[in-house]
C-alpha cells in the first residue's frame, strides 16, 4: 500500500495469496482510492476468483499461469479507457475528515486508525449526509455484494461508533429503525446531556 500511494501505478498485479495480509482487504482500500485497473492473481479455487471479481477487480487469473497469457491480459486493461472519478479526496464536516489519499480520518484533531473495510464504510456515509442507506444498499457500496448477511453492517457500523466514540465521543451513525443508517455525526455526550439520545442500535 506504501508503493500504491507513492507510485500511483497505472495498473496493479495484485496476488491474493499473502502472507501477512487479507488481498481483499487491500483490493477494498484501492478501490476507494483509485479506479486504477486490477489484475487479481488467485489460487485454483472458483470461489476465490468470484470473490475477488466482485469485491472490484477488473480481471482474475489463477496460479501458475503463462506469462505470455498474463502479458496479453495486462495490455488488455491498459487499453480500457478509465472513469474520471467525481469523489472528492477529501471529505470533511464538523466533526471528521476523511483523506482519500492517505487513508486517513480525523475525528476532532484526533486521528483514527480504521480497517479497509471500516474506512470504506465511513467514506460511504460521508458520501451520502443525510441520506438513509439501507442494508443491501451499504452491501453493495461498501463490499461490492448483497451476499453477506446484514448483521454484518451492524457490526461494522459498531465497529465506527466505538472507534469514533472512543476518539473524541464522536457517533457518526444514526439508526433508521426498519430502514437502515443515515451519516449524521454527533456529540455523544451532547446528545445524551440535551434528552435526545444517540439514535443507536
Amino acid at each position: 500500500m506504501r508503493a500504491f500511494y507513492e507510485r500511483q501505478p497505472d495498473l496493479v498485479l495484485l496476488d491474493f495469496e499473502l502472507p501477512d495480509a487479507d488481498g481483499l482487504d487491500i483490493l477494498a482500500t484501492m478501490r476507494s482510492l483509485s479506479d486504477v485497473p486490477v489484475l487479481a492473481v488467485t489460487g485454483d479455487a472458483e470461489e476465490g476468483r468470484v470473490a475477488a471479481l466482485r469485491a472490484g477487480a477488473d480481471d482474475c487469473v489463477s496460479k501458475p499461469l503463462p506469462e505470455a497469457e498474463l502479458d496479453a491480459r495486462i495490455e488488455a486493461l491498459m487499453r480500457r479507457p478509465r472513469r474520471s472519478d467525481p469523489r472528492p479526496v477529501i471529505l470533511t464536516d464538523e466533526y471528521v475528515e476523511i483523506d482519500r489519499v492517505r487513508h486517513r480520518v480525523m475525528v476532532l484533531g484526533h486521528e483514527v486508525a480504521l480497517t479497509p473495510i471500516e474506512f470504506r464504510m465511513l467514506a460511504t456515509f460521508a458520501e451520502n449526509p443525510g441520506r438513509v442507506l439501507g442494508h443491501g444498499q451499504l452491501l453493495e457500496l461498501v463490499w461490492g455484494d448483497r451476499i453477506r448477511e446484514r448483521d454484518e453492517v451492524k457490526l461494522y457500523v459498531s465497529y465506527l461508533r466505538r472507534k469514533l466514540g472512543g476518539a473524541a465521543e464522536v457517533d457518526p451513525v444514526e439508526t433508521v429503525r426498519g430502514v437502515g443508517y443515515r451519516y449524521r455525526p454527533r456529540l455523544v455526550r451532547q446528545d445524551a446531556g440535551n434528552g435526545s439520545g444517540s439514535g443507536r442500535g
